[in-house]
C-alpha cells in the first residue's frame, strides 16, 4: 500500500475531560540533519494512531507531519482513515507537492525500522477498504479492530464515519457546512502562511470558529457519545478514532475517548508509552492531554474483531 502511494508520489456518570484546542508551535522546518538527530533522542513509543491527513489535498500539512514521522519511533502505527483524500483527487485537481512525497518517504523509512504498520481505512480513502484483512509485510489493513494497551485497556480503532448517521443533520444544512468548512480552511491556510512569515505560531482558525458554534458542539457531543456507546456495547474500555478534526483525550463515563485530530487543522497524533500511558502530541512532539496508565495487566497484541474484514 505505500508503495502505491510512492507509485502516486512519482505521478504527481463522573467525568474528567480534556478537550484539546489546537495550539502546536510553527515556524520553520528544520534541516534534515535536525530531523535525524531529534529521531534519535525522541522517546520510544508502544504505539502511535494518526488520522485525516488528506494527502492530495490543499489543505494537507504535509511538511509538518513529515518532520513529526522523521522523529518518530515507534512499535505500531496506526493509521486511522483519511490518510489519502481520494475524493479530493477524484473530484478536484491533486496537490501532490515534495512534502507529499516527504511523507511517504518517512512511512518508509518507519517501516524498514521496524514498525509495524496498520491502516484502518476512513471514509475519504474508502475505496482502500477492499483490501481489509488483507496482511503485506509488516503492514495490515483493517475495517476496525481492537487494541490492547500495555497495561490492559482494550480500545475500538475506528475512523469514525460509521457513526454519521447518528451524527449528521443532512440535507441541505449539511452540504452548506462542508461548503463552510472548505473556504474556513482556505482561510486558515493563508492566514497562517502570513503568521510563518511574522515568526508566529502555528493557530486554527477553523478550531477557534467551531468552538464558538453551537451546531458543531452539538455535532461533536453527539459524535463523542456514539463512539462511546459503541465501545460500551462491544464491552471495551474506549475508543480511538478520527474523523471530525477535533483533537481529545478525555475519561468519560469510565470509558476513554481518544481522538487522534487531523493534519488540516490541529497537526496532532495519539501516542502510547511503553508503560500504557496515552498522550495527544502536537506536531513538535509537545503533550497537549496525558490519561496516566492503570496497572498493568500484561502486553497484548492488537486483535481484530470478527468483522473487521
Amino acid at each position: 500500500m505505500i508503495a502505491a502511494l510512492a507509485r502516486a508520489a512519482g505521478r504527481g456518570g463522573a467525568t474528567r475531560s480534556v478537550f484539546v484546542p489546537a495550539k502546536p508551535g510553527g515556524g520553520p522546518a528544520r534541516r534534515s540533519g535536525a530531523r535525524r538527530s531529534a529521531a534519535e533522542i525522541a522517546p520510544h513509543r508502544r504505539a502511535v494512531f494518526l488520522s485525516d491527513v488528506h494527502l492530495g489535498s490543499k489543505h494537507c500539512h504535509a511538511a509538518e507531519l513529515a518532520e513529526f514521522l522523521a522523529g518518530l519511533r515507534c512499535d505500531r502505527l496506526y493509521l486511522v482513515g483519511d490518510i489519502v483524500d481520494l475524493w479530493w483527487m477524484a473530484q478536484r485537481r491533486a496537490r501532490w507537492s515534495a512534502a507529499h512525497n516527504r511523507v511517504v518517504e518517512a512511512l518508509h523509512a518507519l517501516r524498514r525500522a521496524g514498525t509495524e504498520i496498520v491502516y484502518v481505512p476512513g471514509n475519504h480513502d474508502r475505496p482502500i477498504r477492499r483490501f481489509c484483512g488483507l496482511a503485506l509485510p509488516r503492514m495490515r489493513v483493517r475495517r476496525r479492530l481492537v487494541h490492547a494497551t500495555a497495561d490492559g485497556r482494550r480500545l475500538l480503532v475506528v475512523h469514525g464515519d460509521d457513526y454519521d448517521a447518528v451524527t449528521h443533520f443532512g440535507g441541505l444544512q449539511e452540504r452548506l457546512g462542508d461548503w463552510l468548512y472548505y473556504r474556513i480552511l482556505s482561510g486558515n491556510r493563508l492566514l497562517n502562511h502570513a503568521r510563518r512569515a511574522c515568526g508566529l505560531r502555528y493557530w486554527s482558525l477553523a478550531e477557534f470558529l467551531k468552538r464558538r458554534s453551537g451546531a458543531a458542539e452539538r455535532y461533536i457531543a453527539r459524535f463523542v457519545q456514539a463512539g462511546l456507546d459503541d465501545a460500551r456495547r462491544r464491552g471495551l474500555d474506549g475508543i480511538v478514532c478520527g474523523h471530525i478534526h477535533r483533537a481529545a483525550l478525555c475519561e468519560r463515563e469510565g470509558l476513554i475517548y481518544a481522538n487522534d485530530g487531523d493534519w488540516v487543522e490541529s497537526l496532532t497524533a495519539l501516542a502510547e508509552d511503553p508503560d500504557g500511558t496515552l498522550r495527544l502530541l502536537a506536531h513538535t512532539g509537545e503533550t497537549l492531554a496525558e490519561l496516566p496508565a492503570r496497572a498493568a495487566s500484561g502486553p497484548a497484541a492488537p486483535r481484530a474483531l470478527p468483522h473487521a474484514a
